[in-house]
């Protein structure tokens, strides 16, 4: 087995056995540091992966995926079902994306447990949902993806059902009925592929393999309202606001920085990859689409009084412009997306951090009591007022690159459509910095409120150590995107031209 081989399979395996160490280790305070140590091992191996003879500029149009490190082993031989995994430039940067957000959260619960169940079964479900998570992200095989996919609902439910707000069992099935919806579909859509084309290796299917039209229209269909659910895109987003709202800030971490990331991921690599003539025959309306979520997704910010709600729907708006830039089907619209989902990934984290340590203050996140924090406790309010300027995108901040080439991408596309689209996305990013600028004239400005008032000044050593590597990763991928992009051209290139 190849260093390459080794560190696919210890990605997967150390968060898998570290649950099952966990959840049997009887001393919660252990339990708890076990699956941080693992978690913190999983992330070295995670950022290893870019290490090896993998040619980041060896990429051709035939195959157009050509992983750095590959493991491709029998799995299901009487049906030909394979355990293939592999990481290129597309996926690498949301594996260490993934592994980085449990380890800050499984740090965070160290020092602060939310009420309604033991620390030690959080742990153990945050590292179950890594492993689905980073499986989908690692998975060249399209039932592997599937099957890992499927991995991250039931523990993800038990996480805001079991230690979530007061309206968490709700919040929570709605959850898990949207995303059994896309399952259904992701399911059809895997099967049709899978039937016309007899293969299910990613690598052999992109470029359509020789499926006809009529299947590629079908399976796109099929594929893209799957991972619409997921991501989750307009009109199908509404089971998000209320799940971010009810989850305990490390699910509301893990659910924006990275689970959201699985349906936009997927519809790049395997919706687009898989079904081109699908994408090139869809592309107007995911644009139109597209817009939509960001116009709309503002407009209800604008309205929005609750902190973590008003966050949430700035996920959609957000998520419509990495599927603006994934709508125009070009290097740059696409090279958009990418770098649009890490840092909305980064600096969203950030934020749920930041509006779960005022709600844990504060008690409340009613927009209207929270008036006055930077009187009361300005270094809280000084880097909520850092994440909100950067989720705006400001220019130095990784927010700026995703909004500003997606629209450039659709300028770039061309004809009425496309340029009209790019004029209302540039409007929706306008709104975008009102309402994140009314945020913070309402919660940092003004007198402090009687919630506020009573506020200590002072952060606690285990929030800093969990939010400085974001606030780090939001300069660092503003002033210098290549460390997102630079890996990403290869591939990326690639899968534009079997779009052509």
């Amino acid at each position: 087995m190849s260093l390459g081989e080794f560190l696919l399979v210890a990605v997967l395996a150390l968060p898998a056995v570290g649950a099952v160490l966990v959840a049997v280790t009887p001393r919660e305070r252990v339990a708890r540091l076990v699956g941080t140590a693992v978690a913190a091992l999983t992330l070295v191996g995670a950022v290893l992966l870019v290490f090896g003879d993998h040619g980041w500029f060896g990429y051709g149009p035939a195959p157009a995926v050509q992983p750095w490190h590959q493991l491709d082993l029998p799995w299901v031989p009487g049906l030909d079902l394979r355990f293939h995994l592999g990481v290129d430039g597309i996926s690498w940067p949301l594996v260490v994306l993934t592994a980085l957000l449990t380890l800050l959260c499984c740090g965070y619960t160290l020092w602060r447990v939310p009420a309604g169940g033991s620390g030690r079964a959080l742990v153990a479900l945050l590292l179950v949902v890594e492993v689905g998570i980073l499986g989908t992200f690692l998975a060249v095989d399209l039932v592997l993806f599937f099957a890992f996919f499927e991995v991250v609902l039931l523990p993800m439910y038990a996480i805001i059902a079991g230690w979530g707000g007061a309206d968490r069992r709700r919040a929570a099935r709605k959850f898990a009925l949207y995303t059994l919806l896309g399952s259904v579909l992701l399911l059809v859509g895997v099967y049709v592929v899978v039937a016309a084309a007899g293969t299910a290796d990613i690598v052999a299917l992109t470029g359509g393999a020789g499926l006809s039209r009529g299947t590629q229209l079908a399976a796109f269909t099929l594929l893209g309202l799957a991972f619409a659910v997921k991501a989750p895109l307009w009109p199908l987003h509404s089971w998000l606001p209320d799940a971010h709202t009810q989850a305990p800030t490390v699910g509301s971490v893990i659910l924006a920085g990275v689970l959201l990331k699985m349906g936009t991921y997927g519809l790049i690599r395997v919706a687009v990859g898989v079904a081109p003539e699908g994408a090139r025959w869809a592309a107007p309306v995911l644009g139109v689409l597209a817009v939509a979520a960001i116009l709309i997704g503002s407009l209800v910010c604008l309205a929005q009084d609750e902190l973590k709600r008003l966050i949430a729907y700035s996920s959609v708006g957000h998520m419509g412009f990495v599927l603006l830039g994934v709508a125009t089907l070009t290097a740059t619209g696409i090279q958009a997306a990418l770098i649009g989902n890490i840092a909305h990934g980064v600096i969203t984290g950030l934020l749920f951090f930041l509006a779960g340590a005022v709600k844990d203050r504060t008690h409340t996140g009613a927009l209207a009591e929270l008036s006055g924090l930077r009187e009361t406790a300005p270094r809280l309010a000084g880097l909520l007022g850092f994440a909100a300027v950067a989720s705006l995108g400001l220019p130095g901040l990784a927010g700026f690159w995703g909004e500003a080439f997606a629209v450039f991408a659709a300028v770039r596309r061309g004809g009425p459509l496309w340029t009209t689209l790019a004029v209302l996305a540039a409007v929706g990013g306008a709104l975008t910095a009102a309402y994140f600028l009314r945020l913070l004239r309402q919660v940092t400005h003004g007198r402090p409120s009687p919630a506020v008032g009573r506020l200590a000044p002072g952060l606690a050593g285990a929030e800093l150590t969990a939010w400085a590597p974001l606030v780090l990763l939001a300069l660092a991928v503003g002033l210098a995107p290549t460390l997102v992009l630079g890996l990403a051209t290869g591939p990326v290139d690639a899968l534009v031209g079997v779009l052509r």
